[in-house]
């Protein structure tokens, strides 16, 4: 039985066409079990009906369809149960409903086991026998295990829109996940690179001299190239955004890409070969992450590969006649791509790959274009000529709506213009609730900044500076005067308002490139204050770079993650004492005068760290609550894993309530706490931690005046009531849906979906 299984299911992942699968599956199912009718129904949610997809052996008198409605019939009581069904005799069971105009009435014995994917029934497989009798175990343990190998097809089929059809209108649309909030209707633009690395055939060559200038000729040009999709972007996004072209420049430095490229061009092999050998390690090793930020990074280093190659290759980049408004399709849209079409013309956003951490999806905010990713089993050629809609706050893009949708979607995008409008006029005012309860913004940086932007930014310091990325785009640890440089660059843009610098966060599930490391669970294993304790060589050389670029200044902040006990805080105190005194004696510092003893705090992100505040109070200047790792740690739910990621909520009741004894506890100790993870940026999010006691609030640049916005139109007492329904709460879509009706009520709705 398990080979025919096997036979069977591979036939119908190879058939070109789906419904071809399914009449060639049943009748094979049919055959192998000897029986006479097999039948597949698949789920029409918005009919709420079964419909008959393929049979053999089931059939009406005039060849329509067959359709049964949700609750009625042995097909339905098997959906509803989410088990199979086994009856010897279908004709006498109280749950059996003749279906009309059929041949059912030759039938007796039955066999129906629901299709579910991800707890979602998507159909039924249902067997007949002409003869009243129960089918064997052995049997019923083939349909089960068929059901289960069809629920995948029938999902993949789905999202491809491969059961839309003329006759079955259940599929309208395809759901991705939310990258940049709006709506947005176009015609589908579809973008590929003009080069590709995976199709560059390994060569040698005997000449290196001649294969590293053309390498260097191609970086050149790519330079050149970058700053001037830097220079046409400047003035349409952030400055901070902006940067993202500042980071594209440093994968082509020597440390970077550069010499790992040409060392192996001098081994003998091709500039094209050494290329696509050195970036596609670089990707491997970024996709291996987990942290999700870094992860995305994977997608700049393809993106700045493929664009040297295409010098390398003397391609020019085609001109495609563009239409006046269209939505941006491609594999993976990333910076440079927006940066080449013209922003006014750009309505949309769809990058089969990706998440709300990847490059294209931080312009995309800044830029104000929604933006939908990560829609699986989708191929390129599926969009070409299609009109489209995106719904960038639920993560849905409509193919070819009908005229009532498009109409829809046109006055939602009127409302979210009009709304943008009103927070932007507001930008200037101080974050604080209608009866004058105060809270500060702050940003999360992970990238070069730029004084002008940060400049004319209403915010209260950076509550988050992630130090990883200048370690993970070099082949050997930066040196301490480059650390000292880099660090410099950022407190001085905030030389009245504290930086907050996290130590490297890096192993276990972040290795660097020149220091690999093989765990079986990195989520649980070396990293974070694990890796620098047991090297301080590294730890003392970061924070004595940070302490020198902090030289005639007081806003510096260091901040230690992944602590999960008193004896990592006392370690870390005191290497961070030996390298400041080290520091002031070797700049000729005075201490307490030009060389300042940093702030020192700690991240709340490991749920051993909760009880362990009281003994940590005494030796922290504050905390800092990582929401995005301690949603992960108290769920014990990896958010990159697609099979579990919807278990992924920071509205879990747990979380909540961690994170209100967070709040309780550190307010007794006197301690000052923040939140730095997502959950801070998110309009409901943002509104039950201020409720909770925090007053300090750390999120991406797109969502500080949202933010103040929604805090300025609220009042404590309206928070407390949300806050007590949500501790109360039972489950996440309960609080969802609590937040949502509120902020509904007091005009705040645009803030959650689409319009005003």
């Amino acid at each position: 039985m398990l080979v025919t299984l096997q036979r069977i299911v591979e036939g119908v992942n190879k058939a070109p066409d789906f419904n071809m699968a399914l009449n060639t599956m049943v009748g094979q199912v049919r055959e192998a079990l000897e029986t006479d009718s097999c039948s597949v129904f698949i789920a029409d949610n918005e009919q709420r009906q079964f419909v008959m997809a393929a049979s053999d052996g089931l059939r009406t008198e005039d060849g329509s369809s067959i359709r049964v409605d949700f609750g009625e019939g042995i097909i339905s009581l098997a959906a509803q149960r989410e088990e199979p069904l086994n009856i010897a005799d279908a004709s006498q069971h109280p749950a059996n409903k003749k279906l009309v105009d059929t041949n059912e009435n030759i039938y007796r014995g039955l066999l129906a086991a629901p299709i579910i994917h991800r707890r979602k029934v998507l159909g039924i497989v249902v067997v007949h026998q002409s003869v009243a009798r129960q089918f064997t175990r052995e049997e019923e343990a083939f349909i089960v295990t068929l059901a289960a190998q069809l629920a995948v097809v029938i999902a993949h089929a789905d999202a491809k829109g491969l059961l839309m059809s003329d006759h079955s209108p259940w599929i309208h649309s395809l759901r991705g996940l939310p990258g940049s909030p709006g709506v947005a209707i176009g015609e589908a633009y579809v973008s590929r690179p003009e080069a590709r690395l995976d199709e560059v055939t390994p060569k040698r060559s005997d000449k290196p001299v001649h294969e590293i200038r053309k390498f260097r000729q191609a970086v050149a040009r790519t330079r050149a190239d970058l700053k001037e999709l830097s220079r046409r972007m400047a003035g349409q996004v952030p400055d901070d955004t902006l940067a993202i072209f500042d980071v594209y420049q440093g994968m082509l430095d020597a440390a970077s890409l550069g010499d790992a490229v040409e060392n192996m061009i001098k081994e003998g092999w091709r500039a094209q070969t050494a290329l696509k050998y050195v970036v596609e390690q670089f990707v491997s090793q970024f996709e291996a992450l987990e942290d999700s930020y870094l992860k995305e990074r994977a997608t700049d280093v393809r993106d700045i590969g493929q664009r040297v190659l295409m010098h390398l290759q003397n391609r020019q980049r085609q001109r495609k006649l563009l239409p006046d408004s269209f939505i941006l399709v491609a594999d993976e849209v990333t910076a440079s791509m927006l940066a080449e079409l013209p922003q006014a013309h750009i309505a949309g956003i769809i990058s089969l790959n990706g998440s709300s951490n990847s490059h294209a999806a931080i312009m995309a905010r800044s830029m104000g274009i929604p933006a939908v990713l990560g829609i699986d089993d989708i191929d390129l050629h599926f969009f070409s000529d299609r009109q489209l809609a995106v719904d960038g706050y639920t993560g849905e893009v409509y193919i070819d709506p009908p005229p009532q949708v498009l109409s829809q979607f046109h006055q939602l995008a009127e409302e979210e213009q009009e709304l943008k409008d009103i927070v932007s006029e507001h930008s200037h005012l101080p974050a604080e609730t209608q009866d004058g309860q105060r809270v500060s913004l702050h940003l999360n940086l992970g990238l070069d900044v730029a004084h002008d932007y940060l400049q004319s930014l209403n915010i209260d310091g950076v509550g988050l500076y992630r130090s990883e990325i200048p370690f993970m785009m070099r082949d050997q640890l930066p040196t301490e005067d480059e650390q000292t440089e880099m660090y410099q660059e950022v407190l001085e843009q905030f030389p009245d308002r504290p930086v907050v610098m996290r130590t490297l966060d890096v192993g276990g599930d972040k290795p660097l490139p020149y220091f690999p490391l093989q765990e079986d669970n990195p989520f649980l294993g070396w990293r974070g204050i694990r890796l620098t304790l047991d090297h301080p060589e590294i730890f003392l050389i970061q924070i004595r770079a940070m302490l020198r670029a902090s030289i005639g200044k007081s806003n510096l902040r260091i901040l230690l993650p992944m602590i999960t006990s008193t004896s990592e805080v006392d370690e870390s105190s005191r290497l961070i004492k030996q390298a400041y005194f080290e520091v002031a004696e070797e700049q000729g510092c005075e201490v307490g005068v030009n060389l300042f003893q940093p702030q020192l705090g700690v991240m709340i992100e490991v749920p051993a760290a909760i009880y362990q505040l009281p003994a940590m109070a005494s030796k922290v200047d504050f905390f800092s609550v990582g929401s995005n790792d301690l949603t992960q740690y108290l769920l014990a739910v990896d958010r990159n894993n697609r099979r579990v990621a919807s278990l992924y909520d920071a509205y879990h009741p747990a979380v909540l309530a961690s994170l209100d004894e967070i709040a309780r506890r550190c307010e007794e100790l006197g301690k000052p706490v923040s939140v730095c993870g997502e959950l801070a940026g998110d309009p409901g999010g943002a509104l039950l931690l201020v409720a909770m006691g925090y007053r300090q609030l750390s999120m991406n640049s797109y969502n500080v005046d949202r933010v103040r916005w929604i805090l300025r139109n609220v009042r404590s007492s309206t928070l407390n009531v949300m806050l007590a329904k949500a501790l109360q709460a039972r489950n996440p879509e309960q609080i969802r849906s609590m937040i949502a009706d509120k902020m509904e009520s007091m005009g705040l709705g645009g803030f959650v979906r689409a319009g005003k």
